[in-house]
């Protein structure tokens, strides 16, 4: 398994609200640069999505997969690869979310495994992108609601 990428930003909303936006997944291409398209595949007991396939867009890494989820209520969120795509082998990542003051510090981590040769470096870099547009685009739909 590759290095773990990791980022975080606060958002002025509390963890409910942002857990709102982070489980609507057909609403991701509206808010999530690189997500294309989002469709639920499966929800579990609380009607939370359990499996979810995408169409991912990321410049080097674009391709078609699809993640499973376990949910830790308004705690935060992992997720892991179920069927891999062409270019992804394998995928996990989090939504961490604490209370800071009057918002929630949102934690994203993630680690991508292509099946196709790529430099550490430039792989990296794509997870950077991935991580920090992820959390901008979180907070802003966040925010403006």
């Amino acid at each position: 398994m590759a290095d773990r990428t990791s980022s975080s930003i606060t958002v002025d909303a509390s963890r409910a609200d942002v857990m709102a936006v982070i489980s609507d997944f057909p609403a991701y291409p509206e808010w999530a640069g690189q997500v294309k398209q989002a469709d639920v595949r499966t929800t579990d007991a609380e009607g939370r999505p359990e499996t979810v396939r995408f169409v991912l867009d990321a410049g080097v890494i674009s391709d078609t997969y699809t993640l499973g989820y376990t949910w830790l209520g308004d705690d935060g969120v992992s997720w892991k690869v179920v069927e891999p795509g062409a270019m992804v082998a394998d995928l996990r990542g989090s939504y961490h979310l604490a209370e800071a003051g009057r918002g929630t510090d949102v934690t994203y981590e993630l680690t991508v495994d292509l099946k196709v040769p790529m430099i550490g470096m430039i792989r990296r870099k794509a997870e950077k992108v991935i991580v920090d547009t992820a959390l901008k685009g979180l907070k802003k739909r966040v925010e403006g609601r």
